[in-house]
């Protein structure tokens, strides 16, 4: 629902239908359409049971592993989009250095940032001060970081989940525009991921500093977290900063696996992790992963 399918891993340039989708959203007025998607969302119908069907059987959804499994019994499109899964569907691995994907979704590129450098599309990239908002003091914080960017497709489970614990020491919120996050439109324009409308969440972990970031994109109609509620729409007009922590008296911890987020419709995280946090060896770009699972074991954190 938030954009085109993602093209399959390994295909070759895009085709001439996704390069018209691509030229056309330099035009598309994204956040005039993304209200309108906000507000139908909502919508309490006597079509809304049919639609969720429909789209259920299109994108091949798995309710069995929905706290609610009955298509009819969600109220909006948006409430059975933001589904929430079963206490039993996602547990964590029993390994306590494991981190795990915040989310679920097509994992489309990893590693370790290079000079401050993080790759979108292969001969793409963008930097992490950009992704950031321009905070060149925070970019340096995480130039030497792993990173992870998940795709979440219309199919997927769409709530965002920590993938260590953590306590949260700041909130961005990065107006921007609302390209299709789909990889054929990420592999034709220039640093997509820094130019959509995003919202970065930083914490600190026992292992080292850690973000999240949560990208929009076509149709997602809001970003939200656990603690503040709808951060978009409405779209600023400038970059918002938000502190958290001991100084200002608000406290909010996490631990690993819990939710801190979620889209309304879809999109994409881009995950800033500590540099101890490696990846398991059978991941590759176009993996697909799941919320919970282990994507890969840090390293004990430094002794003070």
């Amino acid at each position: 629902m938030s954009d085109l399918p993602p093209t399959e891993p390994g295909q070759n340039a895009p085709t001439w239908a996704q390069t018209l989708w691509t030229l056309v959203q330099y035009v598309l007025p994204h956040h005039a359409i993304s209200r309108l998607i906000y507000r139908a969302s909502r919508w309490r119908t006597p079509f809304t049971a049919g639609l969720i069907r429909r789209f259920v059987r299109q994108f091949g959804v798995n309710l069995a592993e929905a706290a609610e499994a009955d298509p009819t019994a969600y109220a909006t499109f948006n409430a059975f989009f933001t589904r929430a899964l079963r206490d039993d569907a996602r547990p964590l691995p029993e390994n306590p250095a494991a981190w795990v994907s915040p989310c679920d979704g097509v994992l489309s590129q990893f590693g370790l940032a290079q000079s401050g450098n993080l790759i979108q599309a292969k001969g793409r990239d963008y930097t992490i001060a950009q992704l950031l908002g321009g905070d060149a003091a925070l970019a340096e914080v995480f130039a030497h970081s792993q990173y992870a960017t998940i795709y979440l497709s219309p199919k997927d489970y769409h709530r965002v989940h920590m993938p260590l614990a953590g306590r949260l020491r700041r909130m961005i919120h990065v107006p921007g525009r609302l390209f299709s996050v789909s990889l054929a439109t990420v592999q034709q324009v220039p640093e997509l991921l820094a130019r959509n409308e995003r919202l970065v969440c930083v914490f600190d972990t026992a292992q080292g500093p850690m973000a999240l970031v949560l990208v929009g994109a076509i149709n997602v109609a809001a970003i939200e977290t656990v603690w503040a509620g709808v951060v978009t729409p409405p779209a600023g007009q400038g970059i918002t900063v938000r502190e958290y922590g001991a100084d200002t008296g608000m406290l909010i911890d996490f631990v690993r696996g819990q939710e801190m987020g979620r889209f309304n419709l879809g999109s994409t995280v881009v995950a800033l992790l500590p540099a101890a946090c490696g990846f398991e060896s059978f991941l590759h770009p176009g993996a697909a992963v799941k919320m919970g699972q282990s994507l890969g074991v840090c390293a004990p954190p430094l002794a003070e």
